[in-house]
């Protein structure tokens, strides 16, 4: 019988550690709760769990696809003569040459964009029309030497390159999504391929087993199965995402039942080292822009396996489950969809709303619910289009569910994160947030006690977010980037050093005081030995539509004036021993005769980056006057 397991009861756990001596409690909740034998015992035929209709049932799909019918095939008919683009040898060694990852990601990205909108069309009218184009796009992915990456294939091969090495599949996160988008292709076309010529299909099965179903057995060294965990290894949105692929592949695929037994229990095994390595708080430290490929693909995981299964494994009754799926809800901001935007994720981005409803559906919450549909009134277009297959049909599944449903957005006062270390406070008109953690997280800023304020629902300090992805951004090379460091965060330079990488550069005796509303935190630990620094005790207290932000320090023999960074969203006006923020519609007070004041424009030429912020962002740094062993620093934002 499942175990609803309750972390207050629980006697004896198998502890483990992650980067940084990071204990998390290894609950293993898949293969705790269901056995192997479960899972053979109640996995159901294909036809009898895929909850879509058979590509023959035109009624069906006709009352399916009734809301978006004409932009389907208006879509469809626009892609009648895509012409299919080339991957080149040299657009995989660019990435190699020159960092570019875009020059290889776009013209396969653009195949794979193609390909679902002529898929999504031919379900809708059922007349054959877009199957020869189908056909062609399958022939073409199938004649590629990998569906992976070039950033991701020297991971994987033993040359370390980024050409593909002859007979070496790999499963990464472009290689997974067209397994999985296939695999649907193949069960919904298979009879329709056949009638102009078997090979088409035996070609299309062999290469998932040979790039997708295959690799994942044979091999455990795929750093994001966390079976060969590293003391420095995180277990990021790689996880959930790829096995949700790999099960698909196997569901739709595999016809060898042991096989595929042993493939989906091999699954389970992995996705419960991502439930373990999440805080049971369920903050999801990648921030929002990386939710939907983080709780999100878990959701898409455990969802298909509950629908294969006929209902019997299922997580979704556990509290960590619900609580990952809420932080989506808890992280927005409002406005111009702004959002918590710690690490790299970007500071825009509220979530898919389809996507949002369906897990709140799942565990039973209203509070998602009624969010995916306040974000749905505020879409134009409605439904979105992307290489994930599966999520486009069950947008097309449940979008009716979603229009019934009323908008509200969550009234909690503030949320407080006690494991990740994320606290939110929330006004009307006004928004507070911030952390403590590590240096080692996922997606990694070093920026332990950093914070971001946002006033009448607009940004005044922020974070900037991650620009392009490019070589450098997962590399040595990573904290070169000015986005990463913590001189461009909002917390202080103390005795001359910045934050360093690490997981043992940390925050420690972190304290929220829910009813005086005070965060405060000692960040010494997160700079490292020549700071010299014997603590730095950061503190913030919110209240009445306004922020104090307090610095209580003690230094070893300091030798360096400290200097205390905020970055802004908007040029600041500088008048003595006050700061007009956002054209004079707030300000920042300080005590002139500790600090000189400086600001400087910090462009931004990255497309990612200007998208959010514009041309410029702004760093008001405040250099202490004295170089002093002990003090206190305080700043009041109104």
């Amino acid at each position: 019988m499942k175990r609803l397991i309750n972390l207050t009861l629980l006697l004896i756990l198998n502890i483990s550690t992650f980067a940084g001596g990071n204990t998390f409690e290894a609950l293993d909740l898949l293969i705790n709760n269901f056995s192997k034998t479960d899972v053979k015992n109640s996995l159901l035929a294909t036809d009898k769990w895929v909850p879509y209709p058979k590509y023959a049932d035109r009624a069906a799909w006709k009352e399916m696809t009734a809301d978006f019918y004409p932009q389907l095939i208006a879509k469809g008919e626009k892609l009648l003569d895509y012409q299919w683009q080339v991957v080149k040898a040299t657009d995989y060694l660019a990435y190699e040459r020159n960092g570019s990852r875009v020059i290889m990601e776009k013209p396969m990205g653009e195949n794979a964009m193609a390909l679902n909108g002529l898929l999504m069309a031919e379900l809708a009218e059922g007349k054959g029309r877009f199957l020869d184009q189908i056909i062609n796009g399958v022939w073409y992915f199938t004649e590629m030497s990998t569906w992976s990456l070039s950033a991701h294939v020297p991971a994987f091969q033993s040359s370390k390159r980024t050409l593909p090495q002859a007979d070496t599949h790999v499963v990464d996160l472009m290689a997974g999504d067209m397994g999985s988008f296939l695999s649907w292709i193949h069960y919904f076309l298979k009879a329709e391929m056949d009638k102009v010529n078997p090979e088409i299909s035996n070609r299309l099965k062999s290469n998932i087993e040979g790039r997708i179903i295959n690799p994942y057995m044979n091999r455990n060294d795929m750093w994001w199965q966390a079976f060969e965990l590293s003391p420095q290894q995180l277990v990021n949105n790689w996880n959930p995402w790829c096995n949700f692929n790999v099960l698909t592949c196997m569901l739709l695929i595999e016809d060898d039942e042991d096989k595929k037994i042993e493939g989906i229990y091999k699954t389970m095994r992995s996705v419960d080292k991502f439930i373990n390595y999440v805080k049971q708080d369920g903050a999801c430290e990648e921030g929002p822009s990386y939710w939907g490929h983080a709780a999100g693909k878990l959701y898409d995981y455990l969802a298909i396996l509950a629908e294969a299964t006929g209902n019997k494994v299922n997580l979704f009754d556990q509290p960590v489950i619900k609580n990952m799926g809420e932080y989506i809800t808890q992280s927005y901001i409002g406005g111009d969809s702004w959002v918590v935007n710690f690490a790299d994720a970007s500071a825009k981005g509220a979530g898919d709303p389809l996507l949002i409803y369906r897990y709140g559906t799942a565990v039973k919450s209203k509070e998602m619910q009624q969010f995916a549909k306040y974000l749905l009134d505020r879409e134009t277009n409605k439904l979105s289009f992307s290489r994930d297959i599966y999520r486009n049909l069950e947008d097309l599944r449940l979008f009716q569910a979603v229009e019934q449903e009323s908008a509200a957005l969550p009234t909690n006062p503030y949320k407080w994160y006690p494991e990740t270390e994320f606290l939110y406070i929330r006004e009307k008109g006004y928004f507070f947030a911030a952390k403590g953690g590590f240096n080692n997280e996922s997606h990694n800023h070093n920026d332990v006690g950093s914070f971001i304020l946002y006033l009448e629902e607009q940004p005044v300090f922020i974070d900037a977010g991650v620009g392009t992805y490019s070589k450098k951004t997962f590399s040595k090379e990573r904290y070169d980037i000015w986005t990463m460091q913590s001189n461009y965060h909002n917390i202080p330079q103390i005795n001359g050093i910045d934050q360093q990488f690490g997981a043992q550069f940390k925050a420690k005796d972190v304290k929220f005081n829910a009813k005086k509303q005070e965060f405060s935190l000692d960040i010494a630990q997160a700079y490292p030995a020549p700071a010299n620094v014997n603590s730095w005790i950061r503190s913030y207290k919110a209240g009445n539509n306004g922020l104090i932000v307090s610095d209580e320090f003690s230094i070893q023999n300091p030798n360096h004036a400290n200097i205390i960074h905020f970055l802004l969203a908007k040029e600041p006006s500088l008048q003595n021993g006050k700061i007009l923020l956002n054209n004079g519609t707030h300000s920042l007070t300080y005590d002139t005769k500790q600090f000189d004041v400086s600001v400087d424009a910090v462009e931004q030429d990255d497309n990612r980056l200007s998208k959010v912020w514009g041309t410029t962002v702004y760093r008001l740094s405040f250099k202490a006057k004295d170089i002093k062993a002990k003090g206190k620093y305080t700043f009041s934002i109104k």
